[in-house]
């Protein structure tokens, strides 16, 4: 394997929640999660398998290997879509120990000045919304001036680092922010009082998906609110090691929305839909907030989830179209949501709905994975795109604004103008009963 072999046999890991022994002991070396696996399906690499990254782990915690450079590689090029997860018949829980691993990296591993530096300036860039904000100007200047569809076309954007020309490639057009109130009333009686997680490049760079989540709550009878002061809720940091910024944000989204007296809190974010649910194994030794956490998450739901469980009050008008539909692995995997979004969309009259194969191997978005991994990302959002433009398409729809990226982006390179469109947003249209090119 060409790993660096420790002597002293000495654990690698710190005291401070390592990956657990008993569920890598429940790994029997089956090899079911390697064709789900996104990595094993790109490259056929033993050590960049679920299994075998928990051999890693294994060997690490008995003190048989360093964290060397190419011990770290094998575990940053994980997307941690845990798709492996639902196809383990032991019953691992890879989530767990990807994330404990990562924060030991994070803690032990000295990364390169050019890694420190690209990473910092995501998370304090992407986790704080006021800055996203302000980056929306300069970005609106880039694109309506020409000047994006000028660099595009000169090829000059190659010349350009790969972390660098991944974000410039994954930009949203930036469109004018659909300013939505803090308290929505519901249409014909209050049946609900929700919470509306914003998100944060979601209320920035693509509000129309929370406006399109609040008047289809408001037609289906849920008074909706949404906090002004909640925070990014932490997903990107805890998917990359960081626990310790993880975990104050989490406890600031739990302040807001307790004081916001609401039913079921509402994700149309499948990566923060995830991360919130686990807010009790983040924070299972504060005292302070453990057991808050626990009511916090129990209160969780996708937009998918609560109307799905909802009788439909408001009426379904046609959208004529051919929709794809891609499992976001955030909402399949992690959440097990599967069954929801597809019931929504059935509901619209007209609407054709297409499955696309291999819909369990991830995309290539994985939070920030298509920015720091960006040849991979390519590669997985490609074989996705190529899948998708055989089935023929009018619209792709999902429920991750990540993959709603990635998944545009991909299309653009097969040379396809393919509209990606939040799951929400079709069912909002066919209430409102807008035209189909309004999709389109």
């Amino acid at each position: 394997m060409g790993l660096t072999t420790k002597i002293d046999g000495a654990n690698v890991f710190d005291a401070r929640h390592p990956p657990s022994q008993e569920i890598i002991e429940k790994c029997v070396h089956c090899g079911f999660c390697l064709p789900v696996c996104p990595t094993y399906v790109l490259w056929g690499q033993e050590m960049d398998s679920p299994r075998g990254r928990i051999y890693l782990m294994k060997l690490a915690s008995e003190g048989k290997t360093a964290m060397s450079p190419q011990w770290v590689s094998h575990f940053d090029s994980c997307l941690g879509c845990v798709a492996c997860m639902p196809a383990c018949p032991s019953g691992v829980d890879y989530g767990k120990l990807i994330e404990a691993t990562r924060s030991q990296i994070e803690r032990h591993h000295k990364r390169s000045l050019g890694e420190q530096f690209h990473r910092w300036l995501l998370f304090e860039t992407f986790t704080k919304p006021e800055r996203l904000n302000i980056l929306r100007w300069p970005l609106l200047f880039y694109q309506k001036s020409g000047a994006q569809a000028v660099l595009r076309q000169s090829g000059l954007l190659r010349l350009l680092p790969k972390s660098a020309g991944a974000m410039e490639a994954l930009l949203p057009e930036v469109r004018k922010i659909e300013e939505i109130e803090e308290v929505t009333a519901a249409e014909r009686g209050t049946r609900r009082r929700v919470g509306l997680m914003l998100g944060c490049v979601q209320r920035t760079f693509l509000s129309h998906v929370n406006a399109a989540t609040v008047r289809a709550l408001a037609a289906e009878g849920c008074e909706v609110v949404a906090p002004r002061e909640q925070p990014c809720c932490g997903a990107l940091l805890v998917h990359a090691g960081e626990e310790e910024r993880a975990q104050k944000l989490a406890r600031k989204t739990i302040d807001v929305f307790e004081g916001a007296h609401v039913d079921t809190i509402v994700t149309n974010a499948a990566g923060c839909g995830s991360n919130v649910k686990e807010y009790p194994h983040l924070l299972r030794d504060d005292l302070g907030y453990a057991e808050r956490a626990k009511r916090f998450s129990a209160c969780c739901k996708d937009i998918s989830e609560i109307l799905a469980e909802m009788a439909p009050q408001a009426a379904r008008k046609p959208l004529q179209l051919r929709v794809a539909f891609l499992d976001s692995c955030h909402l399949q995997h992690a959440q097990g949501v599967r069954s929801q979004p597809r019931l929504l969309l059935a509901q619209i009259p007209g609407l054709e709905l297409l499955e696309i194969p291999e819909s369990p191997i991830c995309c290539g978005s994985a939070g920030i994975y298509n920015l720091i991994q960006p040849d991979a990302a390519n590669a997985l959002g490609d074989r996705k795109a190529q899948l998708i433009v055989l089935l023929q398409p009018d619209v792709v729809v999902t429920g991750n604004p990540g993959c709603m990226m990635q998944l545009q982006t991909s299309l653009a390179r097969a040379g396809r103008k393919i509209p990606v469109k939040h799951t929400i947003e079709l069912l909002d249209a066919s209430i409102r009963g807008l035209p189909v090119e309004s999709l389109l």
